[in-house]
């Protein structure tokens, strides 16, 4: 079509949109006067893809999850087909809780739990997972890298979006005595503004989100032939909320030279109470005699806070025709902090105190990063060369104070308190390659990393490890079709420690729980395999994704009898893990009511070696499997409904078995003819008196004890929500982006 066709085109599309507010009186014809019609916006409409799929990653964008805009930023990644999170909140990407959390392409050091709930749902624009990281990326996440991707203004002008969310009391709380009315509620503000030069973007979060809880454990332990019980019943429940606020800005000086900066900085509190009975018990192993039986009532509060923040700077320079090179400075830190209040009863009505402790801590965590790149392009062919220096600081103060009358002082027992300074410093250097063809697209690269690690424990112990790893990686992918690709790739990874893992001195968890750690701990080290295929269909895409996964010093979290009633939990590495698995995800749009999003991961996990200094084998291994899966039909005047399910298989660990773990969502959405408002009905964790639904049972078993623990949640919640969307536009023709053109290289 020529210049004329397309401007005709656009003359009659740009009639058609203001047709409601103007009418031609007179036909066009050779013999009348031309007459000029203004236009404020041509608008053509597209419905982007929930899920695309990018050369080195999968994009999944997060209005697609109404199930998960009221909640934190862990409601919205356990929609993704590689993500399962279980009845504690852990986190695991293809069966690992190792995983890289990015914040707008930068690196966060801390837990990845903790950062992602710290952020709203609602202020996310979109996810990245990158499965098979190249030697760009750095090394730390054995399952991959996930990018949170925070909303900006979608255009040149103003964008305000906010959100309110309250929920309704609780259906069953379970006959709870403390935490007896769960609070539920959020409030979301984002805002992004872009003229000229500038682009700034803020947001603030607040979400509380309380649950209510029950425990049922049974534990036993054996030793000179006594069998020793004492089975638990009682509450366990949460009081949890977190608050954030961020501001990002980026100045184009010109066509050359781009700068920016960004804040985050946002606290976490949660509040947990397990307000257990106990059955005490001592039987003979020979001939079943009841030597002893006693009832006590432990009540436990364990609080823990922590004060996040995040500090970038970077800047972009293109030197020349090709060539561009970019450098960033970050700065994050965590202030941790947490307080254990243990109190043993003689029975529920309190009346006689047999002891009291409170186990206060801190652990603050700080962590300095500098990197610099230099990218050339020229043709089908690109390299890239980089360096980052890196030191993580962590100071844990771990303290253990005990008293047996409520008006005497607290002692310290200097057996369970301990003070623990690690110190990482990681230099690392890569280069990576690249070209791409027709059909083919290749990419290699090598990075190498030296760190220094150091810790120094309370009695001046000094514990160093000095490592060099290489880590090399590959892509390739080969264009079948326009529709169709294959690819393979291989890179290797890292799990490093924290100052949990490495803490030898024993920490009082609760009652009948002591945590450990051990400083000689070894990083994991992960080799990763993978074979995939992509189709895009006519209205969706379908990706399957085979993989393999060998773990060298794979670090378990294991049990062990430290005393007849107490059992001592430990972190250890544990030989060697294999792990071969397939995963899938699909989505479809049936017409223009339905759109389907389905992804599971199955795999078997086998692991082999000791521990406790080699006096006790590990040999087990497990099919596990997860499905995810969102189904959300759009009817007339705007009205949506999604349904939503997750679904964790049991799972083999060192010692045991993490059991099945299932989760459904139901949410009804309507939204104003002119996109300004919604309202949202969610029915969260459904149930209806199945009892099916937000449960978990944990199991681990040896020699001489074993130990069950079925963790039961609150199902049926409901939650309601409003929100409003002002967004002003400049005068613009807004045209969709190609789905082609983003796959490429």
């Amino acid at each position: 079509m020529n210049k004329t066709g397309w401007g005709f085109l656009l003359l009659l599309l740009g009639y058609h949109s203001v047709a409601q507010e103007t009418k031609f009186k007179k036909q066009l014809n050779a013999d009348t006067v031309p007459q000029q019609v203004s236009l404020s916006d041509i608008v053509i409409k597209g419905k982007k893809a929930p899920v695309s799929l990018k050369l080195d990653r999968q994009v999944f964008r997060a209005a697609e999850y109404a199930n998960a805009s009221n909640g934190n930023a862990i409601e919205l990644i356990k929609n993704l087909p590689s993500v399962a999170v279980n009845g504690q909140g852990e986190i695991s990407v293809r069966g690992s809780s190792s995983i890289q959390v990015l914040l707008n392409g930068r690196p966060v050091q801390g837990d990845p739990g903790f950062v992602l709930g710290q952020l709203s749902a609602a202020s996310i624009e979109s996810v990245e997972y990158i499965s098979s990281p190249g030697a760009a990326f750095d090394a730390e996440g054995k399952s991959g890298i996930l990018n949170i991707i925070t909303k900006t203004a979608p255009e040149k002008g103003l964008m305000v979006q906010t959100n309110l969310m309250g929920g309704a009391p609780p259906f069953n709380d379970f006959g709870n005595l403390r935490y007896t009315s769960p609070q539920r509620y959020s409030s979301e503000l984002s805002m992004g503004y872009q003229k000229g030069k500038w682009d700034i973007s803020s947001g603030f979060n607040y979400i509380r989100n309380d649950m209510a809880g029950f425990r049922e454990g049974d534990v036993y332990t054996v030793s000179s032939l006594v069998k020793t019980a004492f089975p638990s019943t009682g509450e366990r429940s949460f009081k949890r909320f977190a608050v954030g606020g961020r501001i990002a800005a980026a100045f184009q000086q010109n066509e050359k030279n781009r700068y920016e900066i960004g804040l985050y900085r946002g606290k976490k509190y949660q509040s947990r109470v397990a307000d257990l009975v106990y059955s005490n018990s001592r039987i003979s192993i020979l001939n079943g005699t009841n030597f002893s039986s006693f009832d006590y009532f432990n009540e436990n509060t364990a609080a823990k806070e922590g004060v996040f923040t995040l500090a970038s700077m970077a800047s972009q320079h293109s030197i020349s025709k090709g060539i561009e090179f970019s450098q960033s400075f970050q700065y994050e830190g965590a202030d941790l902090e947490s307080l254990t209040s243990n109190f043993n009863f003689s029975d529920r009505s309190k009346s006689l105190l047999l002891q009291e402790t409170s186990n206060p801590s801190s652990n603050p965590l700080h962590a300095f990063r500098w990197k610099a790149d230099l990218i050339r392009k020229k043709g089908n062919m690109s390299w890239q060369a980089g360096i980052q220096l890196r030191k993580d600081q962590q100071h844990g103060d771990f303290l253990y104070l005990y008293r047996d009358l409520a008006n005497e002082p607290f002692s310290t027992d200097p057996f369970f308190s301990s003070d623990l300074n690690l110190r990482n410093n990681i230099q690392a250097g890569y280069f990576q390659y690249a070209h791409q063809g027709e059909k083919w697209v290749m990419q290699a690269g090598l990075r190498a990393e030296h760190m220094n690690r150091r810790i120094v424990i309370q009695h001046g112990d000094l514990q160093a490890l000095n490592l060099l790893n290489l880590f090399p990686s590959y892509l390739l992918r080969y264009k079948l079709s326009d529709d169709a690709l294959i690819k393979n790739s291989f890179t290797r990874r890292i799990k490093r420690t924290n100052n949990f893992e490495l803490n030898p001195l024993p920490e009082r968890e609760h009652s009948e729980t002591l945590e450990q750690g051990d400083p000689n701990l070894l990083p994991e080290l992960t080799a990763i395999w993978e074979l995939g295929w992509e189709q895009k269909l006519r209205t969706g895409n379908i990706s399957l994704s085979l993989y393999h996964q060998r773990i060298k010093n794979p670090i378990q979290r294991v049990n062990k009898v430290f005393n007849d009633t107490i059992l001592n939990r430990v972190f250890t590495n544990a030989g060697l893990a294999l792990q071969t698995g397939a995963e899938l995800g699909f989505n479809y749009r049936v017409g223009k009511v339905w759109q389907i999003m389905l992804g599971g991961n199955i795999y078997r996990y086998a692991i082999k070696g000791d521990i406790f200094n080699g006096t006790t084998a590990v040999d087990n291994n497990s099919w596990v499997f997860s499905i995810n899966t969102t189904q959300t039909f759009n009817f007339q005047s705007n009205w949506t409904l999604q349904f939503g399910m997750s679904y964790l298989s049991i799972r083999a660990t060192a010692q045991g078995e993490d059991g099945a773990f299932f989760t459904p969502n139901l949410s009804l959405r309507k939204t104003t003819q002119d996109n300004r408002w919604n309202f949202q009905l969610q029915w969260l964790f459904m149930d209806a008196g199945l009892g099916i639904s937000n449960i978990q049972r944990i199991t681990t078993r040896g020699s001489n004890f074993y130990t069950t623990t079925n963790y039961i949640y609150e199902p049926d919640q409901l939650q309601f929500s409003v929100g409003f969307n002002l967004t002003r536009k400049n005068r613009m023709i807004v045209i969709p982006e190609s789905e082609m053109a983003e796959k490429e290289f």
